[in-house]
């Protein structure tokens, strides 16, 4: 799967890979739903690190298809707000 951070690039991730991610997601709903943007730029920040630690760069010059689109590390509450109520799935930023 094929994973882009808005303003930074893309990753191939593992289906393997998306358990520990949904343990980040969590939290950021968590943080959205309690109105603390600290903790949200904090568990932003560690869903992010996670998919660069854990995925494969794309390279630059390849063309492919996000499976997926993550916010940026400066994402807003009011953003990622936005963002969770846009996705009808109801399953937060990560699927599954």
């Amino acid at each position: 799967m094929i994973v882009r951070i808005l303003n930074e690039g893309q990753w191939t991730l593992d289906e393997s890979a998306f358990a520990a991610l949904n343990a980040h997601d969590e939290e950021i709903e968590t943080a959205v739903d309690s109105g603390d943007e600290t903790e949200l730029t904090r568990a932003l920040t560690g869903l992010l690190a996670e998919v660069r630690r854990v995925g494969t760069p794309v390279p630059d010059d390849s063309l492919a298809d996000s499976d997926l689109i993550l916010p940026d590390a400066e994402a807003t509450l009011h953003e990622v707000r936005e963002w969770l109520a846009d996705n009808t799935s109801g399953e937060g930023l990560i699927p599954g």
